[in-house]
């Protein structure tokens, strides 16, 4: 819903909250069944409750809104699969399943933002957006990492097959979800078993 009500200035030294609340307003838009043409800088300012040239203290365009929700995103995401794994335990399997099936269920409980995360119009040419490619090497790392941290420990206990390439595999593993989490994004009705999922980590993991 359109934020109508008349937005109270920031007191002094609250830049911050306004930063925030622009972020929280390109993700609600996000959700709100759209894509990232929904969130243009008018509408972004509308959402917020604030006057669109009010935006350009924080961003220098509309990309650089996206890229702060993408990486806002992706700190939620590796949040996500740190708490699956601490709440595993100590057993390397139980922490694989955990963290995999915690990646699933984020990009099944955020599909929009989850689309984004991954890809999307929100990224054009650098010669058309402040945005570098530096900006976007580094995001999903911290849940990457994770990911081929309880991969290369299941490899260490003995209950995945060694590789000369964990990288690799750990690249191979998370394409393997992250084509599934598509899938169930883009069809109606997934074909296969219901452990699909659960499958296709014994497979991509070379769980013994």
């Amino acid at each position: 819903m359109t934020n109508t009500e008349p937005r109270r200035r920031n007191r002094r030294g609250e830049g911050g909250k306004l930063r925030e609340e622009i972020i929280a307003a390109a993700v609600a838009l996000l959700d709100e069944g759209g894509d990232e043409r929904a969130v243009t800088l008018r509408s972004v300012a509308r959402k917020a409750g604030i006057a669109a040239p009010s935006i350009y203290a924080h961003f220098a365009d509309q990309p650089s809104i996206m890229l702060a929700v993408v990486r806002q995103e992706m700190d939620a995401l590796a949040a996500a699969l740190r708490e699956a794994d601490e709440a595993a335990g100590r057993d390397s399997r139980a922490r694989l399943f955990a963290v995999c099936n915690a990646y699933l269920d984020f990009a099944r409980l955020h599909p929009q933002r989850y689309r984004i995360m991954f890809g999307g119009l929100w990224t054009p040419s650098a010669e058309d957006t402040s945005i570098t490619d530096a900006d976007l090497e580094s995001l999903g790392l911290e849940a990457f990492t994770l990911l081929a941290d309880v991969l290369g420990a299941c490899v260490e206990e003995g209950i995945a097959h060694a590789s000369e390439d964990l990288y690799g595999d750990a690249v191979a593993l998370w394409l393997g979800l992250h084509g599934l989490a598509h899938q169930r994004a883009v069809v109606r009705k997934m074909p296969g078993p219901d452990d699909v999922g659960n499958r296709l980590i014994r497979a991509l993991a070379h769980l013994k």
